[in-house]
């Protein structure tokens, strides 16, 4: 499938994001069909010796509560491509240095677009309490 291999090179923007301490944020956007899981969020969380992200999967059902967990890089990966195409065509990579776009189209074929930065700091994750 051609959008795995673009993914691939979009999360070495991700990467590259975190090795440099600019990663601020990364959303999934743009549902396919009108599935219940209506964005998925990924926020950092750094520590001294390592680094971490808080995942959180957003339902649009009120009677489905919000999910979170805390993940490495990795982890965070497998589940954002296991996502994409089934209920989102949009990944948006937000860091201080530039915003990264990742776009599925209907026919498959991935496609990667940069702008100009939203964030100027990065902001913790908190876990809703």
């Amino acid at each position: 499938m051609p959008y795995q291999n673009e993914f691939v090179l979009f999360w070495e923007h991700v990467k590259e994001s975190v090795e440099k301490g600019q990663f601020a944020k990364l959303t999934m956007a743009k549902t396919i069909g009108k599935p219940n899981l209506r964005n998925i969020f990924v926020r950092p969380v750094y520590s001294d010796n390592d680094f971490k992200v808080l995942l959180k999967l957003r339902y649009r059902s009120r009677d489905t509560e919000d999910k979170e967990d805390e993940l490495t890089l990795d982890e965070a990966f497998v589940v954002l491509k296991s996502h994409l195409k089934k209920h989102f065509s949009t990944v948006l990579l937000f860091s201080t240095a530039k915003d990264v776009t990742f776009k599925v189209n209907k026919k498959g074929i991935g496609s990667i677009t940069e702008n100009l930065p939203t964030f100027s700091e990065v902001i913790q994750a908190e876990r809703d309490e």
